[in-house]
C-alpha cells in the first residue's frame, strides 16, 4: 500500500498560497521597508549616548521624553516650523480649494496652459526653485525671515493642494448637486450641505499634505530663511557636531500623531456608511 506523499502536498498548498497571497506579502514587505527607520528612531529616542558623537544604542533611559526642550534652542526651532506650516496650510488650502474648484466647474481661456503650470513646481527641482525665489526676494528688497519662508513654501504646496482637491472634485457626482437644487435649494445650501462634505476629505488630505511637505523642508527654506532657524535647519546644523537624541523624541511623536490622525479618520469614515 502506497504511503501519502505529504512534502508534495505541503509544497503545492504553499505555492498556491503565495500565488493568492504574493501581492500582499510584497507590500507588507515593502511597507516594513519603508517604517523601518521610524523603529529606529523611536529605538534611539530612548538611548542615553555614549558621547554626542556616537548613534550607537547604549543604555535605555526616559531623560529624553521627559526632557525634550534640554537639546538647546531645538523648541524655539520646532516652535518655528509649526508657525510658519499652520499659515501655510491655511493659505495654501484655502487657496488651492479656490483654485481647484475654478479650474473644474469653469471653462476659460487658457486653462490647458493653467493646467500645466500647475504641475511646474511640483515637477521642479527644490534647488532651482529656492534660488529662484531667493532672487526674486533679493531683487525686491525684502528681508528674509519667517516671512519669505512663508511664502516660498505657500508657492510650493499650492499645486498639491490643488491637484489632491481637483481629483476629489473629478470624481463628484454633479447630478447630486443637481438633486439638491431640484428640491428648492439654494447655490449656498447646496455648496454647504452637499458639495463641501464630499469633498472635505479631499480638502483634508491637501491640508496634512501641506502641513507636512512645509514642516519638513529644508532645501527651500535653507535658501529664503535668513536668520530664521526652523526645526530641519536645526537638525542640520547640529549634525555637524552630533544630533542630540532630542530630535528623535520629536521625529517619533510626528509619526505617531500622524498615524493616530490617519487611524481616527479611517475609523470614521467606516462608521459613517453604517449610520
Amino acid at each position: 500500500m502506497a504511503t501519502p506523499r505529504t512534502a508534495p502536498r505541503t509544497s503545492y498548498r504553499a505555492r498556491r498560497w503565495l500565488g493568492r497571497n504574493l501581492v500582499s506579502v510584497v507590500a507588507a514587505l515593502v511597507l516594513a521597508y519603508m517604517l523601518l527607520p521610524n523603529v529606529v528612531v523611536a529605538m534611539l529616542s530612548f538611548n542615553k549616548p555614549a558621547s554626542r558623537l556616537s548613534y550607537d544604542f547604549n543604555e535605555f533611559t526616559w531623560d529624553n521624553w521627559l526632557n525634550p526642550c534640554a537639546a538647546g534652542d531645538m523648541c524655539a526651532a520646532l516652535g518655528t516650523s509649526f508657525r510658519i506650516s499652520l499659515v501655510v496650510t491655511v493659505v495654501a488650502t484655502l487657496l488651492g480649494t479656490l483654485m481647484a474648484f475654478a479650474m473644474v466647474r469653469h471653462r476659460y481661456r487658457g486653462q490647458s496652459a493653467t493646467n500645466v503650470l500647475i504641475y511646474l513646481p511640483m515637477a521642479t527641482p527644490e534647488v532651482v526653485m529656492g534660488s529662484s525665489l531667493l532672487t526674486l526676494f533679493v531683487a525686491a528688497g525684502t528681508q528674509l525671515g519667517a516671512v519669505t519662508v512663508a511664502i516660498a513654501h505657500i508657492m510650493f504646496c499650492l499645486s498639491f493642494v490643488v491637484v489632491t482637491v481637483k481629483a476629489r472634485l473629478a470624481g463628484l457626482d454633479p447630478r447630486l448637486e443637481q438633486a439638491a437644487m431640484d428640491l428648492y435649494a439654494n447655490e449656498w445650501e447646496t455648496f454647504r450641505r452637499i458639495t463641501l462634505p464630499l469633498v472635505a476629505p479631499g480638502i483634508a488630505a491637501a491640508a496634512m499634505l501641506s502641513f507636512a511637505l512645509s514642516f519638513d523642508d529644508f532645501v527651500i527654506t535653507n535658501f529664503n530663511s535668513g536668520t530664521t532657524v526652523t526645526f530641519p535647519m536645526f537638525v542640520w546644523g547640529s549634525a555637524q557636531r552630533g544630533v542630540p537624541p532630542q530630535v528623535n523624541v520629536v521625529g517619533t511623536a510626528m509619526f505617531v500623531i500622524a498615524v493616530a490622525v490617519l487611524v481616527l479618520s479611517q475609523l470614521r469614515g467606516r462608521r459613517a456608511p453604517r449610520r
